[in-house]
């Protein structure tokens, strides 16, 4: 099944077996507890907090997206994350990206720090710098690829090398990308991490988060910490989730070319001194002349939107020395080059020669 058709039809099994009505739409199973046709026998369905037949469908189709054994959805990425991070105990290593969206940031030193994680920031982008941070101790590798929000690539399938027969897990972001345009387990990930908020669902209109296991074996001990911890995504969310994926085919190719053209206009800017663009996916950074003229942008701009999050059909701006990367040390934020010139776009399905006309009358 080509990966189009199977945004629409990859996860039918819920539907088919749960509903005899037909309906094309996965119905919204908005209960909290199922009732057990007598002693000893079961729907299949308990409590929605271990599984809810609407986030099953939703699981379903991001497992087959993503090529892997079993996901688990969860209210928000964050919510993903730190599940993930429960598989750890303390004095485990864990490599990270060092150019990470700030809430991971966050979350690692402070969360999983507290925890006994130990998490070495690397360039994973510099095999070398990897292959030379990896020890005993290590226990993952965290992949974001393209970085948030510097867009640098790094080679999954030659870390997975370099791990070797270690029993290391690599763990890969891959929000940014999404299973239609990359699929990280077939280059070797262990684990796949989504804020399902974003390119998954499109519209800015629900919080989700998912984490898709290569192995049955893990993807059950991240489905215990799951209906452990209770972080779970609600039916609603979960139908939201799945309407929006039908479509991410078309917006992914219409964002993409978009992000490709504006890429190319922004290099001949004469107030842009830097464009990064992995020359794939619809999320752009670029370093603008002085502090005056980003600020400028921000100011002016009126169809892009200046916001937080990204991946939805709207365009949006975003700041990210006071927003996404606030929390993160200056000297570490400026050492990464997320300084108070540097913008992050996140483009949309609009025409492109609107987006383009809107950037240029913002920097007049």
């Amino acid at each position: 099944m080509k990966p189009e058709t199977a945004c629409i039809h990859a996860a039918t099994s819920i539907r088919n077996k749960s509903h005899s009505t037909g309906a094309v739409a996965v119905p919204i199973f908005q209960s909290a507890t199922f009732a057990h046709p007598g002693f000893g026998q079961s729907t299949g369905y308990d409590y929605s907090r271990t599984q809810n037949p609407t986030v099953e469908h939703c699981e379903e189709l991001i497992t087959s997206l993503e090529g892997g054994a079993g996901a688990s959805a969860f209210a928000t990425g964050m919510a993903a994350i730190a599940t993930v991070m429960e598989l750890f105990r303390p004095g485990d290593e864990i490599i990270a990206t060092d150019d990470l969206y700030g809430g991971s940031i966050r979350l690692f030193n402070n969360i999983s720090a507290k925890n006994g994680i130990i998490i070495k920031y690397v360039d994973t982008s510099d095999l070398s710098a990897v292959q030379v941070a990896i020890t005993h101790s290590t226990k993952a590798i965290f992949i974001e690829t393209p970085t948030n929000p510097m867009m640098k690539v790094t080679d999954i399938a030659t870390v997975k090398k370099l791990i070797g027969n270690r029993d290391i897990l690599l763990i890969s972001d891959n929000t940014f990308l999404t299973p239609y345009l990359f699929n990280p387990i077939a280059h070797g990930a262990d684990v796949v991490i989504h804020s399902g908020t974003k390119y998954l669902s499109g519209h800015n209109d629900t919080l989700a988060g998912f984490v898709v296991a290569k192995t049955s074996e893990l993807a059950e001990r991240i489905h215990i910490v799951k209906k452990t911890t209770g972080a779970v995504l609600s039916p609603f969310d979960a139908f939201l989730v799945t309407r929006g994926i039908k479509t991410l085919a078309i917006r992914m190719e219409k964002a993409q070319s978009n992000a490709r053209k504006i890429a190319e206009w922004l290099k001949s800017q004469s107030k842009i001194t830097a464009v990064h663009y992995p020359e794939q996916g619809a999320m752009i950074s670029f370093t603008t002349d002085t502090v005056e003229t980003a600020q400028n942008i921000l100011n002016k701009v009126e169809l892009i939107l200046y916001a937080e999050s990204l991946g939805g059909v709207e365009t949006l701006i975003t700041y990210p020395a006071t927003q996404t990367h606030a929390e993160v040390p200056e000297a570490e934020r400026l050492s990464r080059g997320i300084d108070e010139k540097l913008l992050r776009l996140s483009v949309g399905i609009e025409a492109v020669e609107d987006i383009i006309k809107d950037l240029e009358e913002s920097m007049l």
